[in-house]
């Protein structure tokens, strides 16, 4: 239809445009009310910061212009199926929608070789489901009755 944004395109565009100035495949778009609300791209490398990813750039962007945490109304498109820390993220904001353009299966030859010391893009959602106690980055429980204590003082005053 013309005058409509092609919101995937736009997503895509950013996304290559990532790749040409020298950083990862990774773009993403906030829609609301025919709008783009939001845009990122993964800055990682750029900032050291291993939480800033795409999709994560572009929701904290949209929720301030906002003045809300959720995404109500609005959709979510991102280059790839999102990540389980994007994929988390995105459940607490709860777009109504979120629109991915690759799959996993899709983009993964062209990850190959990409591998941190927990993590790589093959193995790390089957890893995301393991129990707690049989994940490779070694997790340690130690339970503590103030820590819930916490949450029920929590829960008392929401009320």
């Amino acid at each position: 239809m013309p005058g409509t944004t092609d919101y995937a395109q736009r997503t895509i565009d950013i996304a290559r445009g990532s790749v040409a100035e020298g950083g990862p495949p990774f773009g993403s778009v906030i829609v609301k009310d025919g709008e783009i609300l939001a845009e990122g791209i993964n800055c990682v490398a750029r900032t050291h910061d291993p939480t800033d990813h795409a999709e994560i750039r572009a929701i904290r962007e949209a929720c301030r212009k906002l003045g809300t945490q959720y995404l109500t109304g609005c959709s979510v498109y991102a280059i790839a199926h999102p990540c389980p820390m994007c994929l988390a993220a995105l459940y607490h904001c709860a777009p109504d929608e979120v629109v991915f353009l690759a799959t996993r299966e899709d983009t993964a030859p062209y990850l190959a070789g990409h591998k941190d010391k927990y993590f790589e893009p093959s193995t790390f959602y089957a890893e995301f489901a393991e129990p707690w106690n049989q994940r490779r980055l070694p997790m340690r429980y130690q339970p503590r009755a103030d820590a819930v204590e916490v949450y029920k003082v929590f829960r008392d005053c929401q009320r």
